[in-house]
């Protein structure tokens, strides 16, 4: 199958792909859809960016909805048909937006309830009659414990970001939301790894689902351009500045492996007048969110982040990956260059290595995908070709408050 007209779906699902102008299936929507959309459960491991929210999300309310025109009506408040587990609030919230445009012409109701979000909150967001809900493994299991919710009518239960959520320590939560399930619903994991976790999960309750591997599952992802550039004597911040006087369109995600590493960066960057916002852990979540959203739209080029910006956040307009620190694991690296280059886009991650940092790059040589269109691999002295990054007034965004300042 290559477009969506030619899935067994709902007429009004069909309009609005073509209302969003969404044709073409990608390669993990072309082979997990057809055996969710026949009931089957389904493991489907595939690379950052390739349209996995879609996959499940279309099955999910085409099979809800065909069960209510049958007259399987939900008539029970606070009790929904499907869930979909995810590991962040912020993966969450993509996942809801996903569903919203779907959800006007079917009249199936989306609902969430996310880390971070008050209990009376979160109770009110649960009330009602509604049919998918959208939760993290924490809070969906303290309304279970406090009975506000009621899982025994889920027909479809999936987890996304599967590896993200199994490291975050979720191994329990997990179990007991499938124990509150109906014995025979429906269920789907999708990951972009399988590391040791996911892979004892598949083994105890995905023994009998089809298990779907991307041909850039557990590779960099295809469209994206590498560069990697010595770092002599440890001395970054000087290669920076000249790779940022490089233009380019889109978005930066500047990635380091700790906190203190983040703000030290982010100094810098005002110093040298640089916009950027951090996203980062131990910040006020309402801060990182309002930085995310800075950069999501636009206002802001640069984000500089640890690891915790590496999954599950779906940034349009990012158009290059700078690996300030690399990581010292492979699945945080591939993480890490999956926010670029994401549905069939072009994209260029920028590793700045240093001798500890060899072992990582031979194994990044040794995922090169079998086509010749996947990831090149350029350790030349040639930069890649680059669109720009304007040079304008710009917003210093220092690790706790928006400043502005004029470059000199």
């Amino acid at each position: 199958m290559k477009s969506f007209s030619d899935l067994d779906m709902l007429p009004t699902l069909h309009e609005t792909l073509t209302e969003k102008g969404l044709i073409s299936l990608t390669e993990i929507q072309s082979r997990a859809m057809p055996a969710l959309l026949q009931g089957r459960s389904v493991v489907g491991v595939a690379e950052t960016g390739s349209g996995k929210t879609l996959a499940y999300a279309l099955p999910v309310l085409h099979l809800l909805k065909k069960r209510e025109l049958d007259g399987d009506v939900s008539e029970v408040d606070s009790q929904p048909r499907a869930a979909v587990i995810v590991p962040t609030r912020e993966l969450g919230e993509q996942v809801t937006r996903v569903f919203k445009p779907f959800t006007h012409t079917t009249r199936l109701r989306v609902r969430s309830v996310l880390g971070g979000t008050d209990i009376d909150v979160a109770k009110r967001n649960v009330s009602g009659r509604f049919e998918v809900l959208v939760a993290t493994p924490g809070r969906l299991v303290k309304l279970l414990e406090r009975r506000l919710i009621d899982l025994r009518q889920v027909q479809i239960l999936v987890f996304d970001e599967a590896d993200q959520m199994l490291d975050q320590g979720f191994i329990a939560s997990v179990h007991t939301i499938v124990d509150a399930c109906r014995a025979d619903r429906q269920m789907a994991l999708f990951s972009a790894t399988v590391p040791p976790k996911v892979q004892e999960l598949m083994t105890k309750l995905f023994s009998g689902a089809e298990v779907i591997r991307s041909e850039g599952s557990h590779q960099v992802v295809s469209g994206l351009t590498t560069k990697n550039i010595e770092i002599p004597n440890g001395k970054r911040f000087p290669i920076l500045e000249e790779l940022l006087s490089k233009n380019v369109e889109g978005g930066t995600m500047l990635f380091t492996n700790t906190r203190d590493q983040v703000d030290k960066l982010a100094q810098e960057m005002k110093k040298a007048g640089y916009a950027s916002a951090i996203y980062r852990g131990e910040m006020d979540k309402l801060e990182r969110r309002n930085n995310l959203k800075l950069f999501r739209e636009g206002k802001i080029q640069f984000l500089i982040s640890t690891d915790l910006a590496s999954r599950g956040l779906d940034v349009d307009h990012v158009g290059r990956v700078i690996n300030y620190h690399l990581p010292q694991q492979m699945e945080n690296y591939i993480h890490r260059v999956g926010r670029t280059a994401r549905a069939g886009r072009k994209g260029l991650v920028v590793n700045f290595v240093t001798e500890r940092d060899l072992a990582l790059i031979a194994k990044v040589e040794g995922l090169r995908t079998k086509k010749s269109a996947a990831a090149k691999l350029d350790s030349s002295g040639d930069w890649p070709e680059e669109p720009t990054h304007t040079k304008t007034t710009r917003k210093v965004v220092t690790p706790n408050r928006v400043t502005v300042r004029k470059r000199a």
